[in-house]
């Protein structure tokens, strides 16, 4: 285990409506105000979506199990955002749930609103990390530097 110390710096609140992509637009939002640390909270609903819900078997580098989401789901996530060399690297884990049946997945592609998602984004100061590839388990993982 390796951990670091840090405080809030800026905190962020958005909505996205009807239709929105959601990774994209999160994407860009990181990109316009240089979030290159942080997690977030989401709280509403995707219509669409790729995720994967775990691997086909526990080991590295893992084979990820793909599902599609269609139709309305409520969504209940936290992720964190920690940039590669070059671009923001976005890990959203959430809980999509309809009548009752809920799936929680690692969301990762083709995210549509569905009505609303709300989005909390807690920046952190003092923590100097990066998510670079990891070549032995096949992901980006998160890595502090100095």
């Amino acid at each position: 285990m390796e951990y670091r110390t840090g405080s809030i710096k800026r905190i962020f609140t958005a909505r996205f409506d009807e239709g929105d992509d959601f990774l994209d637009g999160l994407r860009q939002l990181i990109i316009a105000e240089n979030i290159r640390c942080a997690w977030f909270h989401v709280l509403g609903g995707l219509r669409e979506a790729g995720v994967v819900t775990g691997p086909k078997e526990p080991v590295m580098p893992p084979e990820p199990v793909w599902a599609q989401i269609d139709g309305a789901r409520e969504t209940l996530g936290s992720g964190s955002i920690f940039w590669d060399e070059t671009e923001p690297r976005i890990h959203l884990h959430a809980a999509l749930g309809h009548h009752g049946e809920t799936l929680t997945a690692c969301v990762r592609k083709g995210t549509k609103v569905y009505l609303v998602l709300e989005v909390l984004i807690l920046e952190l100061d003092g923590i100097d990390a990066t998510r670079p590839w990891f070549a032995q388990g096949g992901f980006n993982r998160l890595t502090f530097d100095a």
